[in-house]
């Protein structure tokens, strides 16, 4: 059987991104909440939210680590694997990646050092500038680089003359028709993540009856936190959907599990699309509600993914699935957020062994709620890197199957001993827990030394 040389281009850079795109969710939800946790010990004088930041900050370390080093990788990717690609639209993915160097890169880079290090260098209000500025450098990255992969999906503001495309509009191109949605949508995933990280993390303490205190004080500022948020994703979720609708119909078909176009369409639950028949097998769906969520109105009329032709229809079952994977998880957090707000306001979230011990088991789901969603984007954009405007056969690079599965096989290996050794990491820090003090720089106190007020916070006190 003869490889496909652009699937495997295909499946090694899915592969590479989606291990990268965990570590800046995380990265940017933690530098997020580094600086609350540095604003609230500026603002209150107590030291055990210093001694909270002394704790996450090493996490963040890690997690930033990590995603650098995974990142650079995507950048030499566009050049072997997909160079035709490059040729045709580096006048607008070029600069938009630029941008993100420039304005972000340098920017976490810059302040990073002082932040982990600065301690004792800096005075507090100087390092929570840092803090806030590498925060701020996360989100510019994000910013950049969803600009760029926003504008793949809807192009708007270049001219494609002669087989290359020119920027004609840069305020087009920046602010594209999906843009401002799936950049909300990726910086609330990210904050949700981090939350229930937090909260699995310090669930787990308090299940190990260890660091009561500074589990308490985590896990409540943790659910606080995806309470507001969960149900705000929710909402964004659906309007980015509406979005997709309107630039985008074949993904919501795919989304949806839909072949055929028809009014009054249901909301599958559950199906086997079979790509290869065009249909599907043990359809599970409630009469007339996709019509109701997508055009909010039960009798509208949904385009099926027959409305164009077999090569130009994007994988259905990866794309629904994954949608699926995603919804459900949204759901189950906004349902664990307000049941742990709701035993948290009667006294009885830190005793709930039953809660905890699901808390700590949704510790990753942030991070495949949203490795699900980039499925759902990237498959259902399928088969175009440009949307409607250029292929992606036409972008590959002319690569022997061989050498791809070379560097396939490569990848897998190097990431699995990296992701390897980031997880026992991560796992020693979170074994060794907080520092018995939070810090050993009590001088460095808004108020002076440290005072008995401002230590971690008691049993009593919650």
């Amino acid at each position: 059987m003869e490889l496909d040389a652009v699937l495997l281009s295909r499946l090694q850079f899915a592969f590479t991104v989606s291990f990268h795109i965990l570590f800046p969710t995380l990265s940017i939800g933690m530098a997020a909440f580094l600086a609350v946790l540095e604003g609230l010990w500026l603002k209150t004088g107590r030291q055990e939210f210093k001694h909270h930041y002394h704790f996450w900050a090493k996490i963040f370390a890690l997690s930033f680590g990590m995603g650098v080093v995974s990142g650079i990788v995507l950048s030499y990717e566009f050049g072997t694997n997909f160079s035709h690609f490059s040729e045709v639209a580096g006048n607008i993915i070029g600069p938009l990646m630029t941008y993100e160097v420039l304005t972000a890169f340098f920017l976490e880079a810059g302040f990073l050092g002082v932040m982990l290090f600065g301690w004792n260098k800096v005075g507090p209000r100087m390092h929570y500038f840092a803090t806030c500025m590498v925060a701020v450098g996360t989100m510019f990255s994000a910013f950049w680089i969803l600009s760029a992969n926003s504008w793949m999906h809807t192009p708007q503001g270049a001219e494609l003359i002669d087989g290359v495309f020119y920027p004609v509009d840069w305020f087009k191109i920046v602010f594209n028709p999906s843009f401002p949605y799936r950049l909300t949508h990726m910086l609330i995933a990210s904050m949700l993540t981090t939350a229930f990280f937090v909260a699995g993390v310090s669930a787990w303490y308090l299940f190990k009856k260890r660091e009561q205190g500074f589990a308490k004080r985590s896990l409540q500022m943790a659910v606080c936190t995806a309470a507001l948020l969960a149900p705000l994703q929710i909402w964004v979720g659906d309007l980015h959907g509406l979005n997709v609708l309107e630039h985008q119909p074949m993904k919501v078909a795919a989304m949806e599990g839909r072949w055929e176009t028809m009014k009054g369409a249901p909301l599958l639950l559950f199906a086997v699309p079979d790509q290869e028949q065009q249909k599907n097998h043990f359809e599970i769906g409630v009469p007339k509600l996709a019509s109701l969520i997508l055009k909010h109105d039960a009798d509208a009329e949904i385009l099926g993914l027959k409305e164009v032709a077999r090569e130009d229809q994007p994988r259905m079952s990866v794309v629904f699935w994954s949608f699926r994977v995603m919804v459900g998880i949204g759901m189950a957090m906004l349902g664990l957020a307000w049941l742990s707000l709701f035993l948290l306001r009667g006294g009885k979230l830190f005793s709930a062994n039953r809660l905890l011990a699901t808390l700590v088991l949704f510790t990753p789901a942030g991070f495949i709620a949203t490795l699900a969603g980039w499925f759902v984007v990237e498959v259902g954009r399928q088969p175009w890197l440009v949307n409607g405007l250029y292929r992606t056969v036409d972008g590959a690079s002319v690569l022997p199957a061989s050498n791809i599965i070379w560097s396939l096989t490569s990848f897998v290996a190097v990431y699995t001993a990296i992701f390897s050794a980031f997880l026992y990491y991560l796992l020693l820090v979170i074994r060794r827990g907080p520092e018995a003090h939070g810090d050993s720089d009590p001088v460095l106190t808004p108020q002076g030394p440290a005072h008995p007020a401002f230590m971690p916070v008691t049993e009593e006190e919650q």
